[in-house]
């Protein structure tokens, strides 16, 4: 079974995301896509309502698996059998640290990366930049799937 990983902190998950799971999950045969777990940084959407919004924007797909995880990806990677790490690149300066991680993932486990271009449509998207829009009011509903659209606008409500 081939499998790969699409890492990420998915605070919240956009349509950027959604796209490179999708075509991950085109070329393996299980994908996981995980939560990266950094205590240092305080989420809009805490770790289980990101997985949730995660589980149910790609449940058509079949073959993806959500989880979180704390530590080195390179880790889970082992423990799960998982040989390859999906990542999305969205212009050249995602590639300078991009490919400083995949070399330095490979030197410690063997594990390789393989970058997929952006769709041109995502480009400039981050899930930061469509938290501060949507905090300003502004309609991010072309850039987040519906029901993510609706999460936001709730959690923003309430603060």
């Amino acid at each position: 079974m081939r499998r790969a990983v699409c890492p990420g902190s998915f605070d919240p998950i956009t349509n950027g995301h959604l796209d490179i799971i999708a075509r991950a999950s085109k070329l393996y045969d299980e994908v996981y896509v995980t939560v990266m777990i950094n205590k240092s940084k305080k989420g809009l959407f805490d770790v289980d309502e990101r997985i949730d919004l995660i589980r149910r924007c790609t449940a058509e797909y079949g073959n993806i698996r959500v989880e979180a995880y704390h530590g080195l990806l390179v880790d889970f990677c082992k423990q799960r059998d998982i040989p390859a790490i999906v990542k999305g690149l969205r212009a050249v300066s995602d590639f300078d640290y991009e490919l400083q991680m995949a070399q330095m993932n490979h030197g410690l486990s063997g594990v390789e990366t393989l970058f997929i271009p952006t769709n041109p449509l995502h480009s400039f998207l981050s899930s930061s930049l469509v938290k501060e829009v949507a905090a300003w009011g502004g309609d991010v509903t072309q850039h987040v799937p519906a029901l993510v659209a609706r999460a936001l606008g709730e959690r923003l409500a309430q603060e």
